[in-house]
């Protein structure tokens, strides 16, 4: 029995008068691995932000585990935390240690005390391979390990949702495949996950669904064979053709 964490309803979002996003139905189930594929410019990017508030939607709902974070008297403090979202250029703050990084957020929201979250810094950077690196600041590491470092901060929140806006895109090519590794074995544990991402071989290997975005909408989703063995949609289909090499 599969169970909603994520319930999204008619989510619109605007720029001044362009519509990015029109009337987006989505259920995000727990344990599932979400991929969105598109153009670029098409708001993958967006949606995404919009589903920890990063960016507010200009209608229509979000329930995240039973609560509707869109509705204005809703108290979000508590519940944001909980949605883990990894960021392209990374956010590390510059002026912190890699471990301080990681220890910030969950002892600054009264989640852990220092002790319990250096506890915590520590199990992370060895899970993202990164132990050596705890006393290192973000200047001194590679794209691929500040990236890491990034993924093991979201992770220290314990957050029921991790959203991945193009983790991979700035990165050179042969640090890709490390962060990758990462975002795979997440998967793996279970983790309810949602990427943005342009890398297709990884979509489809990593993802339980994928969807294409495309004209503020949802154009069309299916299992990774679905979309990209047998796309049904025109855009799609052209999509695949200029991407899949």
């Amino acid at each position: 029995m599969s169970e909603t964490i994520m319930h999204v309803e008619k989510l619109t979002k605007k720029f001044g008068d362009h519509t990015v996003l029109k009337d987006i139905d989505l259920d995000i189930e727990k344990g599932e691995v979400i991929s969105i594929i598109g153009p670029s410019g098409c708001g993958k990017s967006t949606f995404v932000r919009c589903l920890d508030l990063l960016e507010k939607p200009d209608s229509g709902h979000i329930i995240f585990d039973g609560t509707d974070i869109t509705d204005p008297k809703t108290d979000t403090s508590a519940i944001l935390p909980k949605i883990g979202m990894v960021f392209q250029s990374f956010n590390l703050f510059n002026n912190m240690t890699i471990a301080d990084n990681i220890t910030f957020a969950p002892v600054h929201h009264g989640f852990m005390t220092k002790d319990e979250a250096d506890k915590k810094a520590a199990e992370l950077l060895d899970r993202v391979g990164l132990s050596d690196k705890a006393a290192s600041y973000p200047s001194q590491l590679s794209g691929g390990q500040k990236q890491r470092a990034a993924i093991a901060r979201s992770l220290a929140m314990n957050p029921d949702i991790m959203l991945m806006d193009e983790p991979t895109s700035a990165l050179d090519p042969e640090m890709v495949g490390e962060v990758l590794g990462i975002i795979q074995e997440l998967a793996e544990t279970g983790m309810t996950m949602v990427i943005v991402t342009h890398e297709m071989a990884f979509a489809k290997e990593v993802s339980d669904r994928v969807l294409f975005i495309d004209e503020t909408h949802i154009m069309e989703q299916g299992t990774p064979e679905e979309v990209f063995e047998h796309p049904k949609n025109a855009r799609l289909q052209k999509f695949l053709a200029s991407v899949m090499h």
